[in-house]
C-alpha cells in the first residue's frame, strides 16, 4: 500500500466500524490464549492497529512485520509494547516454531507469492499452534477499491482452503462475514461512480457508524454460535499446524 493508504488507516483503524470488527474476529480466535503467556505474531501488521486493539491481554507478546518503512514507524508508534521489524512475509527473518499464533488480517491479498508467506506462517508456528487469516473474498467484487490499496486477487472459501491445506494447514474455521453489509458494498463499488482517487477505509458519519457496528455485533454473534455465512466481502480462516 502507499505511504497515503497507510497514513489514512492510522488515522481512521481504531474507530472505523470495519477494524472494529475483524479485530473482534481475530480476539475470538485467539479465546484459547487468553488470559495466558503466548508469542504471537502480527504478519502484515500495517499501522498497528490490531496489536494496540489487544494490548489489553497483558501477557500477550507481539510481533510485528510489515515490508513497509512508514507501517513500520506508525506500529512502533501506537503499538509501542510490540516489537516490530521491517521485513518481507515470503522470507521471515524469524526463527522456526517461535509462535502461538500468528494473525495475517487483509495482507496475503497484496503479495504476489501468498502460497510463500503461508510456509513461512506454518515454519515460524509452534505444533498445536494456529495460523488466523482475513482475506477479502469474490473475484467478481474487484474494484477501485483494490486498485487503491494495491490488491493482487480476491478469494474464495475454495481457494483458500487450498492454500493452507497445501502447507500442511488443518483447517478448523472457514467462512465468510461482513455479509449483511454486501448489499451496501456491491452497490458502492459496482454501481456508483468511483471517487476520483483513494480506497473506502474512511469513517462515515456517526449514525452510519452506528448502525455498521450493530450490523457487525449480529454476525459476531452467530458466529460464536457455531453458525457460518455462505458469502460476505471477507473471508476469515483458521488454520491450525498438527502436532
Amino acid at each position: 500500500m502507499s505511504p497515503e493508504e497507510h497514513r489514512k488507516l492510522a488515522a481512521v483503524e481504531d474507530a472505523m466500524w470495519y477494524f472494529r470488527a475483524l479485530h473482534a474476529h481475530v480476539r475470538g480466535a485467539l479465546k484459547a490464549w487468553a488470559g495466558r503467556e503466548a508469542a504471537l505474531l502480527d504478519a502484515g501488521c500495517g499501522t498497528g492497529g490490531l496489536m494496540r486493539r489487544l494490548a489489553d491481554e497483558k501477557a500477550w507478546r507481539w510481533t510485528g512485520v510489515d515490508i513497509s518503512p512508514v507501517a513500520v514507524a506508525l506500529a512502533r508508534e501506537r503499538a509501542p509494547g510490540a516489537e516490530v521489524i521491517e521485513a518481507s512475509l515470503t522470507a521471515l527473518p524469524l526463527a522456526d516454531a517461535r509462535f502461538d499464533a500468528v494473525v495475517s488480517a487483509d495482507v496475503l491479498y497484496h503479495l504476489d507469492d501468498d502460497a510463500a508467506a503461508v510456509r513461512e506462517f506454518f515454519r515460524v508456528l509452534r505444533p498445536g499452534g494456529v495460523a488466523v487469516i482475513n482475506v477479502p473474498a469474490h473475484p467478481w467484487l474487484w474494484s477501485y477499491h483494490d486498485v487503491a490499496v494495491e490488491g493482487r486477487r480476491r478469494y474464495t472459501r475454495a481457494g483458500m482452503r487450498r492454500l493452507l491445506v497445501d502447507v500442511g494447514f488443518g483447517v478448523e474455521r472457514l467462512t465468510h462475514w461482513n455479509t449483511l453489509t454486501l448489499p451496501l458494498i456491491v452497490a458502492r463499488r459496482k454501481l456508483w461512480r468511483a471517487p476520483a482517487a483513494g480506497s473506502d477505509v474512511r469513517l462515515m458519519p456517526a449514525p452510519v457508524e452506528a448502525v455498521l457496528r450493530g450490523a457487525m455485533t449480529l454476525e459476531r454473534a452467530w458466529l460464536r454460535a457455531g453458525g457460518a455465512f455462505p458469502w460476505g466481502s471477507s473471508i476469515f480462516a483458521v488454520g491450525r499446524k498438527r502436532g
